[in-house]
This record gives C-alpha cells, structure tokens and sequence, in this order.
C-alpha cells in the first residue's frame, strides 16, 4: 500500500484526488445559505444591528491584516502547512458557531473565517508545486470545478433539509462541522511540495521552458477561463532574470527573501507599466471589493425583505442557482469569438450597468423573489466580467507574475472593501441600514459603469478614427515621402 501510494504521490494523480477530496469537504457546508437567519435566530439570538455593524465588518478586517502576510508564508513554507492551517481554521470557525454566546464570540466566528479566506490562495497555488506544466489545465480544472460541485450541491442539500424536513439550522452547522473536519484529515494526507513559485524556485538551470499547453486561468473567486491557450509567440511581460522563469541565480540563503522581495518589486512595476493591464487590474479591485459587501450582507436584506422567523425563505436554492448561473457564464465565455481588445472594456461597462440596476432592484423591491432575482443577475454578471478580465489579465503572464498580480490585486480589492466597510457599515461612519447599503452599492457600481463605458468609447475612437484620418492621397501613394505605417483596427492608445 505503501509503494502504490509513494508511486502515486510521484504523479499528478494522487495530490489532484487528495487536493479535490479537501477542495469537495471544504466547500461542503449547507449551513452557508442561512448563516443570518441562524445568527438572529433563537439559537444566539443576536440583532440585526448587532449582526450588520459589530460582527460581519470583523471578516473584512481580519482578511486584509492577514493576507499579505500568508501570501509571503504560504510560498515561504510551500502550501501544505496553509493548507493544514485553513483546515484547523474551518474547525474552529465552526466550534464556535456551534458553542459561542454573544457577539464577541461571533466576532472570533469573523476572524477565523477571515483566516480561512486568506490561506484560501494555497489550494490554488499548490498544484503549481506538484503537478508539471502540461497537467496544470486538467487539474486546475478539477480543483476549481469540485469546489463549485461542493458549493452547489451543499446549497440544494441545505433548502431541501430545511424546507422538506424542517431541519434546525444548528443541525446544518453540525453538517458543516463534520465535513471540514473530513476536508482537514484529507489535507494531512497531501505530498509535501519540493519546490514553490518564489522562494523555492528551481535555478535557471533546472527549469526547462513549458511546453505549449492549455492553461485554467481563475479569478479571486476561483472562476475558470476555459480554453485559454498560452500562445508561445506572443510576447509577455517578462524580463531576463525574472522570477517568472524560476531564476534565482542561486543567492546566498540569508539574501533569499531580500533577493526575492526585490524581484516582486520589479515584477509589478513591469506589469503595471502597461495600461491595460493595469486598468483591467483596476477593474478587478473595484468591483471584486463591491462583490464582496454584496455578498457579506446579502443575507441580511434578504431576511429584512423577509424575515426567516415569520416566512419560508429559499436562500439555498438561491445560492445555488446563482453558482451554477454564474459558472456557465464564466464558461461560456471563454467560447465567445470577440475582440476583447476592442471590446473588452465596454463589455464590462454594459455589465456593470446590469450590475448596478440588479443591486437598485434589490433596494427598492418591496418583493424578496424580486429581490432574489436581482442577486441571481448580480452574481452571475460578476462572475462572467471577473472571467473576462482575468483573461485580459493572464494571456501574457506567466504563472507565476499572475500569481503575483493576483495577490496585489485582492490586496487592493481588500482595501477598497475595507474603505466602504468603514464609511457605509461601521458603527464610526455613517452606519447605514441594510436597505439603504445596497442603494449605495448600486451608485458604486453605476459609477464603475460610467467610467469603463466612457473609456471604451475612447477605446474604439482611437481604433477606428486613424483609418478615418488617412487621405486619399496618401493611401495612393503609400510609398511616397509622406505616407504611414497601417495601423491594425484594433490598436488602442493608452
């Protein structure tokens, strides 16, 4: 058993089965749809104010004081022992949902859950330090795709349990419990990595080039970019020396994190030196930090359209509906034959339109199927934007320089979180009602609507009108001392 299993732990077979077996139990908790209705519930009896202002605003903090340090720890000690950690995370989250009293307790609730969002990024990394290069499409495949199969069916299981059979919600956290526990003891069970992105990255002369092969690109909610192909004459935004081709000229150990510290520093200012990458970047942050107030207190105003205690609510089958709605998208997207160049930026200003009139339905709907409706086109159009914008994002980065920019760009996004938090929930800004945050949400993205609408009709301007400026004269006579270089339709200025 021993042999067959070290014989496996040699292939990208057995972590894939060990990392989607962790990925699956994870993701398995059919008491994540009705966390609100439990918290007001009788079983801890807490305030809606309570909820809103003193409990839910922790998450946002804890997460962004500890992802930058996990990010650098996570490569520094090579994913498992993060990964190890997000499990004992998702226990004692749980414990504490089970057994804790008050708000204090539901704060620690947010902090350790902020815990569990932040060491999030080794699951998706790890495959990078145990599979090789020509397996990274399967596998970042059944990673991503196990865990939206968990989410989903953990939603259903839970609106079947509570509807049909009436089921306590603290009954779903016991459910919830049990599976993290499970999703821990697989994550013991992983091969320890030899070698990670940056710290522990193979010399220049170890590392041959990858070959061609299909590459699964994910945002920060894990959205694939199916069929996305990396194109080996295209150019990337690489330097010689770069982390990017594992080149660490072998430093002196106790230099290693200066050296490697360094070379993010130039990596960044490299990547962001393009303009479209970093307004696409920008983009991401945006809207990834609204996303994610929507969703921290979507619960919320859903149980103030209608309360859970005096109605029947179906925010599991919600929650699930919107998952898979959104997941075709996403994957419907990477099959769409357009110029994303051209056009990329005005697809996400179109959807950023539906995004913020979804989030003013949800406001000013007095009807929670209005309201639910609303959600299931807010969340399905982020997530087939976020995959657009990945994609922009990635085509000409290497793994590692988009492992990089990922994490800068949720760090940003964290921020910005944490600035609506401050000035919208928080008891020391202006502290508004629930109805009232999603009126502001809808004006945040309204206003990344207008922004992105505004600069993709600059962007088609600048691409059609140099054709329209050319004389005849000049296209008569191309060779003459005044003529120009043809420009392609789909050049942009930045």
């Amino acid at each position: 058993m021993d042999c067959f299993r070290t014989s496996l732990g040699n292939s990208w077979v057995y972590p894939t089965v060990i990392l989607c077996l962790f990925g699956f139990f994870s993701m398995m908790r059919p008491s994540e749809p009705f966390l609100i209705p439990y918290l007001s519930g009788p079983s801890k009896n807490l305030t809606s104010t309570q909820i809103t202002n003193e409990i839910l605003p922790v998450w946002t903090y804890s997460y962004l004081v500890l992802l930058l340090p996990v990010f650098v720890l996570t490569d520094y000690v090579r994913y498992k022992p993060v990964i190890i950690l997000q499990g004992l995370s998702f226990i004692i989250t749980w414990l504490l949902l089970l057994f804790g009293q008050g708000v204090k307790a539901m704060q620690a609730v947010e902090f350790f859950y902020g815990m569990v969002t932040a060491t999030e990024v080794a699951y998706y990394a790890y495959i990078y330090s145990v599979v090789s290069p020509e397996h990274y499409q399967k596998v970042s495949g059944y990673c991503r795709s196990i865990t939206l199969v968990a989410y989903t069916a953990a939603s259903v299981l839970a609106q079947l349990l509570v509807t049909l059979v009436n089921l306590s919600y603290f009954y779903l956290n016991v459910i919830s419990m049990v599976s993290v526990s499970v999703a821990f003891l697989f994550s013991l069970f992983l091969p320890m990595p030899k070698k990670s992105l940056f710290f522990h990255a193979k010399s220049s002369t170890e590392v041959k080039e990858p070959p061609d092969v299909g590459t699964v690109v994910e945002d920060p909610h894990g959205t694939e970019v199916p069929g996305w192909k990396e194109n080996p004459t295209s150019e990337k935004i690489n330097v010689s020396g770069s982390l990017a081709h594992g080149q660490l000229s072998s430093p002196k150990p106790k230099h290693v994190a200066l050296h490697v510290i360094v070379q993010w520093i130039r990596d960044l200012k490299e990547c962001y030196s393009s303009r479209r990458l970093l307004y696409w970047s920008l983009w991401w942050a945006f809207s990834t930090a609204g996303f994610n107030q929507v969703l921290n207190y979507v619960q919320i105003l859903w149980d103030y359209k209608a309360p859970s205690q005096d109605s029947s609510i179906y925010n599991g089958a919600v929650e699930a509906i919107a998952t898979f709605g959104g997941a075709v998208a996403a994957f419907a997207v990477g099959y769409v034959k357009a110029d994303w160049d051209l056009l990329g930026e005005l697809a996400l200003g179109i959807f950023s339109v539906v995004n913020a009139a979804s989030l003013f339905l949800m406001h000013y709907t007095a009807s929670i199927w209005a309201c639910y409706a609303g959600y299931l086109v807010f969340k399905s159009s982020y997530m087939l934007l976020i995959t657009i914008a990945v994609f922009q994002i990635a085509v000409n980065l290497s793994v590692e320089r988009y492992a990089l920019v990922f994490g800068v760009n949720t760090f940003i996004a964290l921020v910005i979180q944490t600035i609506l938090t401050i000035v919208i929930v928080d008891q020391g800004g202006l502290n508004l009602p629930v109805s009232i945050q999603f009126l502001a949400y809808g004006s945040y993205f309204a206003v990344i609507a207008g922004i992105f609408l505004m600069r993709s009709l600059y962007i088609i301007c600048s691409a059609k009108c140099p054709q329209k400026a050319r004389s005849p004269a000049a296209s008569q006579n191309p060779d003459g001392p005044h003529s120009e270089e043809p420009r392609t339709s789909t050049s942009t200025k930045f």
